[in-house]
């Protein structure tokens, strides 16, 4: 039964991470809206998630002293998945949460799976044979989910909040098509957080400790994001918090960042990148829910389909990756019993070769 339960951690872990996610779009989206600027949000955001997930790392490095420092290439991996898949990743998706809204970023980041399930393929971390029905079956299911979610967006009809309203705190000027501007930085976003999940196989296997490697790239990202910030933020008053809902929503954000970090990056070295990406469109579903419940807004029958679709390809992919798994294990439990039937074989051929050895060496001696 505990072996059981082991097995559905990391699908437990990515369905909790989406409700955090979902919490993050509502919230950083109201924020912004009062006249937050995106890139400061990320700083404050990468700052609060760095002072978390120090204390800890510091804790679990003392009892574990024997572990292995950060040496050259696990730091330049960190290094460049911080800049790449942290920096650039959160700047694009507030950006566009901020010019777009928090439907729209939910849909938009469900192409994370596709582009994931593109890289680790080419990569060889995703083997895809058209003949074997697993694998035409996460192909179908990438392709469910990712209609899905889109859909949901596309048919849902009123917006989550008014983007008419919009204060000028966008990088890219006041006025011009917001909605369009916002759905490119969205799809940037996808393509960076793509990087960053395949990203996580090289680093977990240089840095086992998930804790140690991810407050390093929350720290590294907290540089990047400040130096960038300070770059376009000339106005001293932006880094000012006015109201509870900013620091709310930065506090919010940062400890969801260190929970999000460390859990998601375990997930990847259980199950592998597209196991943690496919769990991505269930935020959209998340959102939709608690925007139709607690925001009023209406939901339409386009929407529900969208909902179903997410799900049913999720799941499609699930199996997918579960009978992945099954054939893994069907084909190491052999080849350990073949090695340890070997060995025994060796050991038995040895002995008598030592027994005559012994009686030739007495036999002289005794006669």
């Amino acid at each position: 039964m505990g072996d059981q339960l082991g097995d559905y951690k990391p699908a437990m872990a990515m369905v909790g991470l989406q409700f955090i996610y979902a919490g993050l779009a509502l919230f950083t989206r109201a924020a912004l809206l009062q006249g937050m600027s995106p890139r400061v949000f990320v700083v404050y955001r990468q700052a609060i998630a760095t002072l978390v997930m120090a204390p800890i790392a510091c804790f679990t490095r003392r009892r574990n002293s024997g572990r292995i420092s950060l040496g050259l290439r696990s730091f330049s991996l960190i290094f460049v998945t911080s800049l790449i898949g942290v920096t650039a990743n959160q700047n694009a998706y507030f950006e566009g949460l901020y010019l777009a809204s928090s439907t729209a970023a939910s849909a938009m980041t469900n192409l994370i799976p596709a582009i994931t399930f593109v890289i680790a393929t080419i990569l060889g971390m995703e083997k895809v044979n058209i003949r074997s029905f697993r694998s035409v079956s996460k192909i179908i299911g990438t392709v469910f989910c990712v209609s899905g979610a889109v859909s949901m967006a596309l048919l849902k009809g009123p917006k989550l909040l008014n983007i008419e309203l919009l204060p000028s705190n966008s990088i890219f000027g006041p006025g011009g098509d917001n909605w369009l501007l916002g759905c490119l930085s969205l799809f940037g976003c996808s393509c960076f957080w793509s990087f960053w999940v395949i990203m996580q196989v090289p680093i977990s296997a240089s840095v086992p400790d998930h804790i140690y490697s991810s407050t390093w790239m929350l720290f590294l990202a907290l540089l990047q994001s400040a130096i960038f910030a300070l770059l376009l933020e000339h106005d001293p008053e932006v880094w000012h918090l006015h109201s509870i809902v900013e620091f709310g929503s930065c506090l919010y954000a940062g400890i969801g960042s260190a929970v999000t970090f460390f859990v998601q990056a375990w997930c990847i070295s259980q199950r592998g990148p597209l196991f943690s990406a496919m769990f991505n469109p269930l935020c959209t579903v998340i959102t939709t829910i608690v925007a139709s419940i607690f925001l009023h807004e209406e939901l339409y029958v386009g929407s529900l389909l969208g909902a179903f679709a997410v799900i049913i390809g999720l799941y499609v992919v699930l199996w997918g990756k579960a009978k992945d798994l099954e054939e893994i294990k069907q084909e190491v439990v052999p080849k350990l019993q073949h090695d340890q039937a070997k060995m025994v074989q060796v050991l038995r051929h040895k002995s008598p070769e030592k027994k005559n050895t012994k009686v030739d060496l007495e036999q002289p001696l005794l006669s």
